[in-house]
């Protein structure tokens, strides 16, 4: 029976010896620190030549510029106050001056930069244009619409573009007209 017990005795030892040995050989696996390919890039980027650095592009001075509002608008009145100032009877130079008393269209609620040209559709024969606005509502228009903030009247359209004559204010009560475009974007 001693034997017997012995033989447990070494056969535990073994099994200790044995799982020594396997978390040993576990645990030397782990030795690597596993940084040898950063230290290798790091001696790479070290290696390659420097490089020179572009001098700042040279600073222009300013040159002053001084204001002469002559008979220019005030532009720290709003555009309403200077058609208050057309409607008491302020000269309005040359005759051209927006018809306030027409019904506005639909697209002279948006300003003109937030409009875009999304197509076109012949029907009998007339070219209209499709025109998408910032709530992402698609109008049609033609010839003789108006669309944006300044009056504009739609004076052609083509496949591209819609030509547009607006009247936007110039001095203290005149008005002049301008011509714009809103191009073909989708």
């Amino acid at each position: 029976m001693k034997g017997i017990k012995l033989l447990s005795i070494s056969c535990s030892r073994l099994n200790l010896l044995l799982f020594s040995l396997f978390f040993s050989m576990l645990l030397s696996g782990c030795g690597d620190d596993g940084f040898s390919d950063l230290h290798k890039y790091i001696v790479d980027v070290k290696a390659k030549p420097k490089g020179t650095i572009e001098p700042l592009p040279e600073v222009k001075p300013v040159e002053p510029f001084v204001f002469k509002p002559e008979g220019l608008r005030d532009p720290f009145k709003s555009i309403s106050e200077s058609e208050e100032a057309e409607d008491t009877g302020v000269a309005t130079g040359d005759g051209i001056k927006p018809d306030t008393s027409r019904r506005k269209e639909e697209l002279e609620a948006f300003p003109l930069d937030s409009l875009r040209m999304v197509g076109t559709v012949t029907m009998k024969a007339n070219l209209w244009a499709l025109v998408k606005a910032s709530d992402k509502t698609i109008y049609r228009v033609q010839v003789g619409n108006y669309m944006g903030k300044n009056y504009g009247k739609i004076i052609r359209i083509l496949t591209d573009k819609i030509e547009l004559m607006e009247i936007v204010p110039d001095k203290p009560g005149a008005w002049r007209e301008q011509q714009n475009s809103l191009a073909l974007t989708e």
